[in-house]
């Protein structure tokens, strides 16, 4: 006896059809496979256009007026841009932020790489001292410049007491350029190097135990597998950190508008160690020239990609990279 065919199922009052529904399935299952990614990071690149991607653009559009904050503003092209480029006093800001920046990058990164080997060592209190690393950059930027600006006083200063007994003459950190470089440095490297320990420590916590056991069978010493495996594995969180603090050092702009302790941003009483972010503060807000001071932070902004850039063609070299 032949069995009877199933017969297809019948849609009931008020009900779609299987096969519309079956569609409408499958066109919802595409839209949530194309389309739902795209909701979910959309917030990040609304937000990015509305705060990065505008005001880059209006600030080169400001760049190229002669725009005064409450007067005339009228179009003359690059002239902001050639003015800059003969302005003694921007180029006087851009070697005092490259100075400050190797001064305080290069120790900084150095220092939070041993910490973060140190720290990922089996030692005891681990955890107190991870954390101890951090309270730097969890105190305040202006207690911190208070305690420093005090530490690097010319007639009560710590420092100067220290140098002393060396017989060193007492110096006038704020005076003189490269002890203003010297003294904003510390401050920067005291708050920021503990930051990139914990990062780097982190990725150490990752690197496979496996190949260090095979490095110490072989007669590998403790730095020759820090320098042959930790340094080429951690790679790239150092380019990480390098291109952040590449960043942070070209913008450099509270520890020394904080160690002046001048509201009007002249960085010294000769411009000393005044940045080119506090340059560009001083001619929108004290001399109120918003197209002068727009252009500045447009060939800051060209600094920087200078500087990531530069990093990037050494750090791409850690661990053998052409």
């Amino acid at each position: 006896m032949t069995p009877h065919a199933a017969a297809p199922a019948q849609a009931g009052p008020g009900e779609r059809p299987p096969a519309v529904r079956r569609r409408d399935g499958a066109l919802f299952a595409r839209f949530d496979l194309l389309v739902t990614p795209y909701l979910f990071v959309s917030p990040y690149f609304v937000l990015f256009v509305l705060f990065g991607v505008f005001p880059l653009g209006y600030t080169l559009w400001v760049s190229l007026h002669d725009w005064e904050l409450a007067g005339d503003r009228a179009f003359v092209g690059a002239g902001n841009y050639l003015s800059l480029v003969a302005d003694e006093a921007f180029w006087n800001a851009v070697v005092n932020t490259l100075g400050m920046f190797v001064l305080s990058t290069v120790p900084q990164l150095v220092l939070a790489l041993l910490l973060a080997n140190a720290l990922n060592k089996r030692i005891r209190g681990r955890l107190a001292l991870r954390m101890g690393v951090l309270l730097p950059l969890v105190t305040s930027v202006v207690a911190v410049a208070v305690v420093f600006t005090q530490l690097y006083g010319r007639d009560y200063g710590m420092v100067n007491w220290f140098l002393g007994l060396f017989g060193v003459d007492a110096v006038s950190w704020q005076n003189e350029k490269w002890s203003a470089w010297i003294a904003i440095s510390t401050m920067v490297d005291w708050r920021w190097t503990g930051y990139n320990a914990i990062i780097l420590l982190a990725a150490m916590q990752t690197i496979p135990g496996d190949l260090y056991e095979a490095a110490s069978l072989d007669g590998a010493s403790a730095r020759r597998q820090f320098w042959r495996i930790t340094v080429p594995m951690l790679r790239p969180t150092i380019v990480f950190t390098v291109f952040v603090s590449t960043i942070g050092g070209l913008t450099l702009f509270t520890e020394p508008v904080m160690f002046d302790g001048n509201p009007t941003m002249s960085g010294g009483a000769t411009g000393q160690y005044q940045t080119v972010a506090m340059f560009v503060v001083k001619e929108a807000f004290r001399d109120f020239d918003l197209g002068y001071a727009s252009a500045a932070a447009w060939l800051l902004f060209v600094l920087i990609l200078l500087g990531t850039l530069v990093n990037h063609l050494l750090t791409r070299r850690i661990g053998g990279a052409g």
